[in-house]
């Protein structure tokens, strides 16, 4: 399997401007550029990307886990913050909150463990931490 996405770029890197398609199309020409990535401006960055990778791949990767010992989660939600300093991404850091009927906090911190060894976008990562915190609701 290959998956792809392009990204087009006008101009200087803090006065240009680009664009990011996917091959799916959920990106179509998404706007992104130096405001977008350091500063507050409209559009998204690479940074925001990784975390969304990051935070997909884990919270599916938690949902096999469970349904394969038995448990049905209702709702997974993960949120992925990435540090990036001096030009070094340097954590990635989930918080997740799950409602999954029947399983006890300590089981559903084990198995979220196991997410996190398992994440196929998180093996990929070469940064200082990786940290995930878990809330069973």
């Amino acid at each position: 399997m290959k998956r792809n996405a392009t990204a087009v770029w006008n101009g200087t890197g803090k006065e240009g401007n680009g664009n990011l398609t996917t091959q799916s199309t959920v990106l179509n020409k998404t706007q992104y550029s130096y405001k977008s990535r350091f500063e507050d401006g409209v559009g998204t960055n690479p940074e925001e990307l990784i975390a969304a990778a990051h935070a997909g791949c884990y919270t599916m990767k938690l949902s096999f886990l469970l349904g394969g010992a038995n448990f049905i989660p209702e709702q997974l939600e993960t949120r992925c913050d990435i540090t990036l300093d001096n030009g070094v991404i340097t954590k990635s850091e989930l918080t997740v909150t799950g409602k999954v009927t029947g399983i006890s906090a300590d089981d559903f911190k084990k198995i979220a463990q196991e997410a996190h060894e398992g994440c196929l976008v998180g093996k990929l990562y070469n940064c200082e931490k990786v940290l995930v915190s878990v809330t069973l609701i």
